[in-house]
């Protein structure tokens, strides 16, 4: 491994734990929103709330045709509106971040939440920015800059 390998991965680990934060702490302040069409109708209403958005899938998921295009519409929205934007995989992982079991989320057998797409948005009293959002907004900005419009991140299992 090299020292470029080494600081890489390091990084990868910083931002994907700044991310787990972000999302837990934007979920307790009820700042997140859930799902595909969900996060398309805020993004139509009121982008300027939204301050990252990631779109999460899983190998199965790579052949889902409609799928893609949502992601494709949403990422070019996200660019055209300066929102920051993550790909992730590891659908699992996010379930259990958010305290959702995936196969019966609200334990009542009902259908489990669409957790392809989430947004995190400003709350409505904005408290001081966190480091968590400052650390993946600074990753963000860093891909672009090598040309990589959306960066990917892989959420390790626990």
């Amino acid at each position: 491994m090299t020292l470029e390998d080494f600081i890489g991965s390091s990084r990868m680990e910083t931002v994907t734990q700044a991310l787990e934060e972000l999302l837990v702490a934007a979920q307790k302040q009820d700042s997140l929103t859930v799902g595909v069409y969900e996060s398309a109708k805020l993004m139509n209403v009121d982008p300027d709330s939204v301050v990252l958005c990631v779109l999460a899938t899983d190998e199965e998921d790579l052949d889902d045709v409609a799928l893609q295009i949502h992601f494709t519409l949403l990422q070019a929205f996200c660019c055209d509106s300066d929102i920051n934007i993550l790909r992730v995989s590891g659908l699992q992982v996010l379930a259990q971040l958010l305290d959702q079991n995936p196969q019966d989320p609200h334990g009542t057998g009902s259908e489990p939440r669409d957790l392809h797409c989430i947004l995190v948005t400003s709350p409505p009293v904005p408290p001081p920015q966190s480091a968590a959002l400052r650390d993946v907004s600074s990753f963000c900005e860093e891909s672009r800059c090598r040309n990589q419009w959306v960066p990917c991140l892989e959420l390790q299992g626990r």
